[in-house]
């Protein structure tokens, strides 16, 4: 299983993702599902992946041999894509192509073993940051007020606290710090999801790659977080009014 979350912020994107796969509780591994790219000065583009593992590799295979110069490849690149909504629509027909190919079929189904949904977001020059959700069939979505944040792979129990605690004016800092509580309300409910964490802070307008953080087990402020935030909930449960039966 996997969990990835990107939000749209009014200071820019920030993305975190699990590195968890698992083929059954005897089967653990570790691998990143956040990817990025760049061309400083002029665009970047960061890219989560949720689904089949050989799949997803294989699209972050071929995006980046395409984002090689153009003597060397035979495809479109995104790092030539003259904005997000180009860049997501070569991902998304990427995507399609992988599933094709790896299904046999003509056009990927939604409920395919090889299928994945992606989470894209970045800046190009001349455009602001955008977020999108890319889908199996290679349709795609886009972030908005109403709908500020993307969730991947394990997303009931780390939404709740998204609703309620996301401001699009939130720092950075803020922004973390909400993304750990989702993610540890997702590791604590479900085991196939679990640390290291991912973590990339894009500031807007400065196309390039932001902030990278690896969060391991071992993290301090995570564990400050998970604990302090288990104590909070039963201090709130705590001060509610009882029910009456009278």
């Amino acid at each position: 299983m996997t969990y990835c979350v990107g939000l749209k912020l009014n200071r820019g994107l920030v993305f975190m993702s699990d590195t968890r796969t698992n083929a059954g509780v005897d089967n653990i591994s570790v691998f990143r599902k956040m990817f990025l790219w760049q061309t400083e000065g002029e665009r970047s583009i960061t890219l989560m992946t949720a689904g089949n593992l050989a799949t997803t590799q294989a699209v972050v295979s071929l995006l980046s041999e395409r984002a090689k110069p153009a003597d060397e490849r035979g495809a479109p690149s995104i790092l030539e894509a003259p904005s997000m909504f180009q860049v997501a629509r070569l991902v998304g027909e990427t995507l399609r192509e992988v599933i094709a190919q790896q299904s046999g079929l003509d056009g990927p189904q939604a409920d395919s073993p090889f299928s994945a949904t992606l989470i894209l977001g970045g800046q190009v020059r001349g455009g602001e940051p955008r977020l999108f959700m890319i889908y199996p069939e290679g349709n795609f979505v886009e972030a908005s007020a109403d709908t500020p944040f993307f969730q991947i792979g394990e997303t009931k129990y780390g939404k709740p606290i998204l609703i309620r605690a996301y401001d699009a004016d939130m720092s950075f800092e803020e922004a973390v710090k909400l993304l750990m509580l989702s993610f540890d309300s997702t590791i604590k409910a479900n085991l196939s999801v679990g640390l290291p964490l991912d973590l990339h802070l894009y500031q807007a307008d400065s196309f390039r790659t932001g902030a990278l953080r690896r969060i391991e087990r071992d993290d301090v402020y995570f564990e400050t977080i998970s604990s302090g935030w288990g104590e909070a909930l039963k201090e709130a449960f705590r001060q509610m009014p009882p029910y009456s039966l009278g």
